[in-house]
C-alpha cells in the first residue's frame, strides 16, 4: 500500500512473512541488503556498497543505470537505529534530500514494514514522485519478502 499522508511525505507499507529480527537484518547486513535493494526490473546494477548501520553511521551506494558507465552515488547517514525496530537515514546526494524512516512491527509472526520519506518541501516530494524515485518501493519490498522467506 502506498500513501501520501502529508504534502511533504511518501509512505509505503508491506507485510513481510518473517519476524522483525530477520527483516531488520536484511536492511542492516550489506551481504543481504545488496540481494534485494534494487528493483530487478529496473536494470540497475549496484557497483559498490558501504554501510555502517548504527546511529551516527553512514552509507554510500554506487548504482549504475542501464546504458551508463559511470555510477550515480547516493550517500547519507544513519540518524537513528533501534535494533529490530527502526532505522532512520538521510539522503544527502541532493540539497533537498529526504529523510527516510523504516519501521519493523511484529504482526502475527510476520513484520509490518513501513517506509516513510519526508521531503523538505511539497515540491521536492512531487519532483521525487514525478521522476520515479519512489516507484521502486513496492517491488523492492516484495523482493525483501522473497529473500527472507525463501
Amino acid at each position: 500500500m502506498t500513501q501520501a499522508p502529508t504534502d511533504r511525505s511518501f509512505v509505503v507499507e508491506q507485510r513481510v512473512a518473517a519476524p522483525p529480527a530477520q527483516v531488520f537484518a536484511a536492511w542492516a547486513r550489506p551481504e543481504l541488503f545488496r540481494r534485494w535493494w534494487l528493483p530487478e526490473t529496473s536494470g540497475l546494477m549496484l557497483a559498490d556498497l558501504e554501510m555502517w548501520v548504527e546511529t551516527g553511521g553512514h552509507y554510500r551506494l554506487a548504482i549504475v543505470p542501464p546504458g551508463r558507465r559511470e555510477p550515480l552515488v547516493f550517500h547519507g547517514r544513519y540518524v537513528e537505529v533501534i535494533d529490530t525496530r527502526r532505522i532512520v537515514w538521510t539522503n544527502e546526494e541532493e540539497a533537498d534530500g529526504a529523510v527516510t524512516t523504516v519501521t519493523f512491527a511484529e504482526q502475527d509472526g510476520a513484520t509490518r514494514v513501513t517506509v516513510t520519506e519526508v521531503y523538505p518541501t511539497a515540491a521536492a516530494r512531487d519532483a521525487a514522485v514525478a521522476e520515479g524515485s519512489t516507484s521502486g518501493w513496492p517491488e523492492q519490498l516484495r523482493q525483501l519478502d522473497t529473500l527472507v522467506t525463501g
